[in-house]
């Protein structure tokens, strides 16, 4: 009789651990794949996404800076144009030197900002709405809060003089 080892089970947990590892992986990279198509599919729908707070008010400052560096000035004349000009460029450098630092060094404060900017909008639309509710609601008795009847007889008592 010889002493041989029955056949061990460890290979074949080996291989369903790797189709296991491997299932994860091809659960993983699907998900993976859908989500970028979905995220390539709403950029194609919606456009590219906000930026944060303070992205979008760089692109402001940028926008506005090319906008009033681009005007010709009709009311200085061809004389003081190209003067008038170059003082507006140097104004928006200014300008721009200013807002850059700031953005760059508290750009949370800005997403703060946004989000408390929000919150106050959303109350006041509410105290309006509200207070629209109340200046549309119809009264069922429209003498109701009167003080003046009109010429209705009032609560006394009629007296005859003769």
């Amino acid at each position: 009789m010889s002493e041989e080892l029955p056949p061990s089970d460890s290979a074949e947990r080996e291989a369903v651990d790797e189709v296991r590892a491997t299932d994860a992986d091809a659960w993983a990279t699907a998900c993976a794949e859908d989500l970028a198509a979905e995220k390539v599919r709403r950029r194609a729908d919606y456009g590219p996404p906000p930026g944060s707070a303070a992205e979008e008010l760089r692109k402001l400052v940028d926008t506005v800076a090319d906008k009033l560096s681009g005007l010709q000035s009709p009311l200085l004349g061809a004389v003081a144009g190209p003067a008038a000009q170059q003082v507006v460029k140097q104004v928006v450098q200014q300008a721009k030197a200013a807002v850059e630092p700031v953005i760059e060094r508290n750009p949370d404060v800005f997403d703060h900002l946004a989000a408390a900017g929000n919150e106050l909008l959303a109350a006041y639309r509410s105290a309006v709405e509200a207070q629209e509710q109340r200046w549309t609601a119809r009264n069922t008795d429209p003498d109701e809060g009167r003080r003046d009847k009109g010429d209705e007889p009032g609560p006394g008592e009629r007296i005859d003089l003769d």
